[in-house]
């Protein structure tokens, strides 16, 4: 009886260890596994943001979608205008002269390390795609071009994609959205920023 007794105070022990040993771990588990994945995002929505900064360089606008900012990084030049001269001097403005030089965008884009054959895709999901949005507006009287560019921590997030995980970062919510850019304004800086 005695044997069976301890047995049990030695199960209940190591299942109460057990249940400690998670309730300590799980946390630091999410907080690494948001932090590391957080990153990685972060780091794609930057190219993805150099990326439409060459574009509207060559274009004069945002590309609207995945496929046509990757044709046209692929495929055309951006243009560098060197100006000969001094245009700051009064008596000099006749004698300044204006030459265009153009280089290619893939050239850039290898300089910049961006693969834009996986540009479009949300590391950690398995071909999902960013959210992509450019539009003209009026902005203080004047049209400007406009980019956003998006995801969802639930779609990286994982296995931590749960509101259950609130519980250990305040303010954390999966349906959040990790962004760079605006619609409203132009503005292409990061919410993370």
């Amino acid at each position: 009886m005695k044997y069976l007794i301890n047995l049990v105070l030695l199960a209940l022990i190591v299942v109460f260890a057990y249940f400690l040993y998670q309730s300590i771990a799980e946390p630091i588990r999410f907080t690494n596994a948001k932090a590391k994945r957080q990153k990685i995002v972060i780091e794609n929505l930057k190219q993805i943001r150099k990326s439409q900064e060459l574009y509207r360089e060559i274009t004069d606008s945002f590309a609207t979608n995945f496929d046509s900012l990757i044709y046209v990084l692929k495929n055309d030049s951006i243009p560098v205008i060197k100006i000969i001269g001094n245009p700051d001097e009064i008596s000099s403005v006749k004698d300044v002269e204006y030459d265009t030089i153009y280089f290619s965008a893939i050239d850039s884009i290898k300089n910049l390390k961006i693969d834009l054959d996986s540009l479009k895709y949300v590391p950690f999901t398995n071909g999902k795609l960013f959210n992509i949005a450019a539009a003209e507006i009026d902005y203080q009287k004047t049209k400007v071009n406009v980019v956003e560019v998006s995801t969802r921590y639930k779609e990286f997030m994982g296995k931590y994609a749960d509101k259950k995980y609130q519980k250990y970062e305040t303010g954390y919510n999966p349906d959040n959205v990790l962004k760079f850019g605006d619609l409203n304004t132009p503005n292409l800086t990061g919410n993370w920023e």
